[in-house]
């Protein structure tokens, strides 16, 4: 039986997506460096001065928050003191008793009154910037001392209007903002780790 996808168009189409990652990531370093120096200057003043980064997400966005945080809390490259740093869509059992009892827009907010405190960061991260429950967690962390920093694309959406920092990847396509996400979180991981370890 031959294959539905030959294996020249297979070759093509992976060739394809690898070059097109590639751009965007050349275009995210011409027009978000800046942004992207801001969130980090942003995060490593927040950790010298004692507080902490909470990240939040739907999806894939909630992967990347995971990621970002285990990277902060365990070590990226180095052997450093632990960076404070929480996913809030880890616990399961919070996040269904959230859902079950209030409502799905309120999973994160709730964890953020929590756990947030004036002084600490939340980072939304949101492909399109729209995610209403992370909007909400954003607005309660503005009005309550929280600094904010946003992870989007496209045209940045809601998010990006009320974040202290927005990084808006140039893209429109949902997998290339995820892929360029990541990158921009381990980007600001080694350089928090930089600043803790200069610290000692």
């Amino acid at each position: 039986m031959s294959p539905i996808i030959s294996r020249d168009s297979i070759q093509s189409e992976i060739k394809q997506q690898l070059l097109e990652s590639a751009r965007v990531k050349e275009a995210l370093a011409a027009t978000c460096s800046d942004s992207i120096a801001d969130a980090a200057e942003l995060l490593i003043a927040a950790i010298a001065e004692g507080a902490k980064i909470l990240l939040c997400g739907n999806g894939g966005s909630a992967a990347d928050a995971q990621h970002i945080a285990a990277e902060l809390v365990a070590r990226l490259k180095k052997e450093r003191i632990a960076i404070p740093a929480l996913a809030l869509t880890t616990n399961t059992s919070t996040l269904t008793a959230l859902a079950n009892d209030y409502d799905f827009l309120k999973v994160f907010t709730r964890q953020v009154e929590a756990f947030g405190r004036p002084g600490d960061v939340l980072i939304g991260i949101s492909t399109s910037g729209n995610s209403k429950n992370v909007i909400q967690a954003m607005n309660y962390a503005a009005e309550n001392g929280l600094k904010t920093v946003v992870l989007t694309g496209g045209n940045g959406g809601e998010m990006a209007q009320i974040a202290n920092v927005s990084i808006i990847v140039p893209s429109d396509s949902v997998q290339r903002i995820q892929e360029s996400h990541i990158a921009i979180g381990h980007i600001l991981c080694d350089l928090l780790e930089q600043s803790v370890c200069d610290q000692k």
